[in-house]
């Protein structure tokens, strides 16, 4: 009866540890299969409202490890005052300016879900009058440092990252005269949050 038992009880051990291993090794393969994903701000939902912020996003990852994440993003926005005090600025641009480009960063996964990104983006800024006319065009390196947390479903097919965001630009180039007298003084960072839905392919 105790060999029975004993054999009985092996063969389940095995068969479980079997199972396990299976499913793990299935999971570990679709993982490395999807290498890919796209994303974009959930926040270009302001776009639709009355007064649309003008923000889209659209995001490329490539996993080049589990961990390891290459990212390249393509921006644009149009800002009507400085972005270090946006929301709060006393004085509005006389005009406005829309921006836009592709940058790079790198995304590491350190515990669990919990990671940190770094992006540079070199942005195209064009300047417009209050009737809407192109004065000039100007330069500007974005930089920033995020920290957040991803939350997977579907069977990590589909992922969304809240996160909190250090936003720099330490180069900001050829500002008409009547935007850089507003632009003076203003902060050249701001924290912002981040939030994005993303798909992995």
């Amino acid at each position: 009866m105790k060999k029975h038992f004993k054999t009985s009880l092996l063969i389940i051990v095995f068969c479980a540890t079997s199972t396990f291993s299976l499913v793990f090794a299935q999971t570990e393969l679709q993982e490395s299969s999807r290498r890919h994903h796209i994303g974009s701000s959930l926040f270009m939902g302001f776009n639709l409202l009355p007064d649309p912020a003008d923000y889209y996003l659209l995001s490329y990852g490539y996993y080049f490890s589990q961990k390891d994440v290459f990212i390249v993003e393509a921006w644009t926005w149009t800002v009507y005052e400085p972005i270090g005090t946006y929301g709060e600025s006393d004085t509005p641009y006389p005009g406005k300016i829309t921006s836009y480009g592709i940058g790079a960063g790198y995304q590491r996964f350190h515990w669990k879900n919990l990671y940190t990104t770094i992006e540079a983006t070199p942005l195209v800024q064009q300047y417009y009058d209050s009737d809407d006319n192109k004065i000039q065009k100007g330069l500007q390196l974005y930089c920033q440092f995020i920290a957040g947390y991803r939350f997977e479903f579907y069977n990590k097919r589909m992922f969304i990252e809240p996160a909190l965001a250090l936003k720099y630009w330490p180069v900001d180039t050829n500002y008409p005269e009547s935007f850089a007298e507003i632009e003076e003084g203003t902060p050249n960072y701001i924290f912002e949050p981040s939030l994005i839905l993303g798909f992995r392919l």
